[in-house]
């Protein structure tokens, strides 16, 4: 019977790894072969130069039309390249040809896609991580993929970026001051010579304008995309003017943190004059004038780069907010801030990716499934990847 067991047992894993064979290739001890979907754009190029240098990662770069086999950055560093398209018909046959044994998906925007890159990543046997922002798309990513996922045992992530990946390990740090959580308020503010990228400009334009549900005095409200402009101070920075946005954070955080009334997301462009642009052609939309704004993105970046990077800096901030009652009685806010110089701003939303691709690398994540980027890093988890590239936080306190 023993040896029928084990004869039996070693047929089982020999067909899951002719089916899955990159989850073969970690269980040989072999270097973990990450596919970057988007690995030469904005985000993607910044998680491969990172992750080329990390022992246990074999990086390859995923383009729709990559210039020859292998791509060197400006840096020196080079990975090998794959042509891969995400709304091809053959797209999942290709990728499962790839051999992955982890997937990070970076082809945005994320607004309005489906989960056809997550379920390639599944049928190839692969972990999968993406750096969506879109609200719907992160906040339905468990519920859609978790039955996939767990099947073949694998650990698929949603929202490895600013929100919700660094933003909830921030609440969930500043929290533990609290006996009573009442807001959560956070705010992004680029430098404006910052690289922006079309897609992630295409995310942003795509809700402008546009209704979504926003948690208020315990109650949902409605809000508008580019609307609600209010003005933001952070530390070493004149003021800004900050807008509503989209985030998964809105749909997430009333859930995740039982009790809070109020829980608000800004975005605070450098320049007003972008903001008095985005309002106005956020209004005419509301009023129901068809506007495609984020159809123009990529002439806008064009045009943004041409005239007026000029009036704005490389120094970007995130700011994360939290109010409650503190556990010792007072009413109190805690803020917490990066600083991010030299235009390392878009590092940020590439930190969660390049932490949980190094964790799976040395198998300290045991959980399979599908879930948003909530509870699976701490914040300081973030500290070496903040040092890195000279990025200061700073958390003071002040009364409500």
């Amino acid at each position: 019977m023993v040896h029928v067991s084990l004869c039996t047992l070693m047929a089982i894993e020999l067909r899951h790894a002719a089916l899955y064979p990159a989850r073969r290739s970690i269980c040989q001890g072999n270097a973990m072969r990450v596919i970057v979907i988007g690995g030469l754009g904005n985000f993607g190029a910044r998680i491969c130069k990172r992750l080329a240098g990390v022992a246990g990662l074999t990086v390859v770069a995923a383009s729709r039309r990559p210039q020859g086999s292998v791509h060197t950055f400006d840096d020196g560093k080079a990975v090998a390249t794959v042509a891969l398209d995400i709304n091809s018909s053959d797209f999942e046959t290709r990728l499962i040809d790839a051999s992955p044994g982890l997937v990070i998906h970076c082809a945005g925007p994320f607004q309005g896609q489906d989960y056809r890159v997550a379920k390639a990543a599944c049928a190839a046997g692969a972990h999968y991580l993406d750096i969506a922002d879109g609200r719907d798309f992160v906040a339905d990513f468990p519920a859609s993929m978790n039955a996939q996922a767990k099947a073949v045992g694998v650990l698929a992530v949603s929202g490895a970026s600013s929100v919700p990946g660094l933003s909830s390990a921030v609440v969930d740090h500043l929290g533990k001051s609290f006996s009573r959580l009442d807001a959560i308020r956070t705010v992004i503010a680029p430098g404006q010579q910052a690289a922006r990228g079309v897609a992630t400009i295409q995310g942003v334009f795509g809700y402008a304008g546009l209704g979504f549900r926003r948690w208020n005095e315990g109650v949902w409200h409605t809000q508008y995309g580019w609307q609600d402009i209010q003005s933001f101070t952070l530390k070493g920075m004149s003021s800004r003017w900050g807008a509503a946005c989209d985030v998964p954070d809105l749909a997430l955080f009333p859930d995740r943190y039982p009790g809070v009334r109020d829980v608000e997301f800004h975005a605070a462009l450098e320049l007003r004059i972008q903001h008095i642009a985005l309002w106005l052609a956020a209004a005419l939309r509301r009023l129901g004038v068809p506007l495609p704004i984020n159809a123009w993105a990529a002439r806008l970046d064009t045009a943004s780069n041409l005239m007026l990077d000029r009036f704005g800096s490389d120094l970007g901030a995130m700011k994360v907010q939290v109010c409650g009652v503190l556990k010792d009685g007072r009413e109190a806010c805690l803020n917490w801030q990066i600083t991010a110089p030299d235009g390392h701003g878009p590092q940020i939303p590439c930190m969660a990716s390049v932490l949980l691709a190094q964790k799976l690398a040395r198998n300290q994540l045991q959980q399979t499934g599908a879930f948003s980027c909530m509870g699976l890093l701490k914040l300081e988890d973030f500290d070496a990847e903040f040092q890195r590239w000279n990025i200061t936080s700073d958390t003071t306190e002040q009364g409500r």
